[in-house]
């Protein structure tokens, strides 16, 4: 797809990820907007990149406001990337006992389902509009290299994780008819804010276990791929994974 002057959404744009992809694809000529739980990260990345900025909760169905709300902006969404998602640590069964069920449910809520509920409200959108050369548009989501090396205390992680890896061809083929591709980003350890948290060393230990580069991969590097495989029109129904060689082990 050519990406000058088509209107896309990125949700979780206000930081990390989601706001790296914002930008790239701002800088290709999209009409972008950037929703955000946090109102003030997505408003900061929309006035940087001239885009628009709306909150919005994936797992509601309410989400369906803010897809509506960029369309009267922006027209109607022929891109859609997913990155908006949270990773809190937690063993099946710890220290105080087995996992909460609540913990375990929210991160499946916000990783999977809201993953899965901004797909079909953006793909339903989509399905009406006249296609672009080849397709009516591009849906990318964004799970871990988590989904196939769950380390210890990601089993909520890495089940919302798997799952979105597990929906993604079945998706593509839902929609294949409609012009309407699905693929998925699977990143390995990346600087987000979340590693913004913890020690340099911390850091610099993580970067030192990446076969090649031997470093964080930088959130323009998930941007660029995203960029590609919207331009590349043959990608669909696959999830790449994106983490210089790394296999997580263990711990």
């Amino acid at each position: 797809m050519d990406i000058k002057g088509v209107a896309a959404v990125i949700t979780g744009g206000g930081s990390g990820l989601g706001a790296a992809t914002a930008r790239a694809l701002a800088a290709k000529g999209a009409k972008v907007t950037v929703l955000d739980v946090n109102l003030d990260g997505a408003e900061a990345v929309a006035a940087e990149i001239g885009g628009l900025a709306l909150t919005c909760d994936v797992t509601q169905e309410s989400a369906a406001d803010a897809l509506d709300a960029a369309a009267e902006k922006h027209g109607a969404a022929r891109i859609l990337v997913n990155c908006a998602g949270i990773g809190p640590a937690g063993k099946t069964v710890g220290k105080n006992g087995p996992l909460s069920l609540a913990e375990y449910s929210k991160v499946i809520q916000v990783n999977l389902i809201g993953s899965f509920n901004m797909l079909r409200l953006a793909a339903a959108r989509m399905i009406p509009l006249e296609p672009v050369g080849e397709e009516r548009g591009i849906i990318i989501n964004t799970a871990s290299v988590a989904a196939y090396e769950g380390q210890i205390g990601q089993v909520a992680y890495a089940s919302s994780k798997g799952g979105i890896v597990g929906m993604t061809l079945p998706a593509a083929r839902d929609l294949a008819q409609s012009r309407i591709r699905v693929n998925t980003i699977a990143p390995g350890t990346f600087l987000t804010p979340l590693l913004m948290t913890v020690s340099e060393e911390i850091r610099n230990s993580l970067g030192a276990q990446v076969p090649f580069p031997s470093r964080l991969g930088e959130p323009s590097e998930y941007a660029a791929l995203a960029v590609h495989i919207v331009e590349n029109t043959m990608i669909n129904g696959e999830t790449i994974r994106i983490d210089g060689a790394i296999r997580m082990g263990p711990r």
